[in-house]
């Protein structure tokens, strides 16, 4: 994309393999892990979380197998994540036209971000991308996937479930669209403490209840928005993997907890 002005990755070789390589063997094996959900319908939103690969990879697989069958339908991207390094009013876009991984560069969706710039509670915020992981970790299983596909980014800090929701709203579309809400659960707390509090979370999910508190899920704030127009759009969500950093590669004394879930617009709703 030459004379693009393009986001380089900030956590390869840190959050996952730095080398395109060793990044698609890694996706190659956790995505053959994982098992496809036996949805009815296909999926509008995911959440997923976005630890290092190591830790949350596998349950984030458990979300991103499910677009398998749906490469060839699925041509837009709305990335929504809580920022952990900047403090944002609003959700933040990127002054940028393309995000870079390992594994090849993909344009953002600039019709998208568009359509939703004059909206008061989306702002440009280049430092809130810049450093953020909660985003990038997620491009390249879709890169993975999908192929080629166009992104909107989006850094969620301080923001009202009906304001997330009403971006999410214009950006809609209908198959070629897919939500992705960005959000690890419970942070360093026991095994035990954690998988009570981790099930608790998952089941207002399921239940579409709100508010999600920040101690709940660090991407409560999108969650939050996502849940608000689900029970306007009529979404269910599916349950697809539950576990915590004990589970994979970290110890049991402080966990950081992990979910994956579908939101299906199901033809009986």
């Amino acid at each position: 994309m030459s004379g693009a002005t393009i986001r380089p990755p900030a956590v390869a070789s840190a959050f996952y393999p730095g080398s395109e390589g060793e990044l698609s063997q890694m996706l190659d094996a956790m995505l053959a892990e994982a098992l496809a959900a036996d949805l009815a319908e296909a999926p509008k939103a995911l959440i997923a979380p976005h630890a290092g690969y190591i830790y949350s990879g596998p349950i984030a697989a458990s979300a991103f197998v499910q677009l398998v069958p749906l490469a060839n339908s699925i041509e837009r991207i709305v990335l929504l994540g809580p920022v952990h390094r900047v403090p944002v009013r609003g959700l933040a876009l990127p002054d940028a036209d393309a995000f870079a991984t390992p594994m090849g560069t993909v344009p953002l969706d600039k019709d998208a971000m568009e359509d939703i710039s004059g909206l008061p509670q989306v702002v440009i915020n280049d430092a809130a991308h810049a450093r953020e992981h909660s985003l990038e970790v997620h491009i390249p299983f879709l890169q993975k996937v999908l192929g080629d596909f166009l992104l909107t980014p989006l850094a969620v800090g301080d923001a009202s479930p009906e304001e997330v929701a009403e971006v999410l709203d214009l950006l809609w579309g209908g198959e070629e669209t897919l939500i992705v809400i960005s959000s690890d659960l419970s942070h360093y707390l026991p095994y035990d403490e954690a998988q009570r509090m981790d099930e608790a979370t998952t089941q207002l999910i399921c239940e579409l209840a709100l508010p999600i508190r920040h101690e709940q899920a660090c991407g409560a704030t999108p969650i939050n928005g996502l849940l608000h127009l689900s029970r306007k759009k009529g979404l269910r969500p599916h349950l697809l993997d539950l576990r915590n950093s004990g589970d994979t590669a970290g110890d049991k004394a402080h966990v950081v907890g992990y979910c994956a879930f579908a939101f299906t617009e199901d033809s009986d709703d």
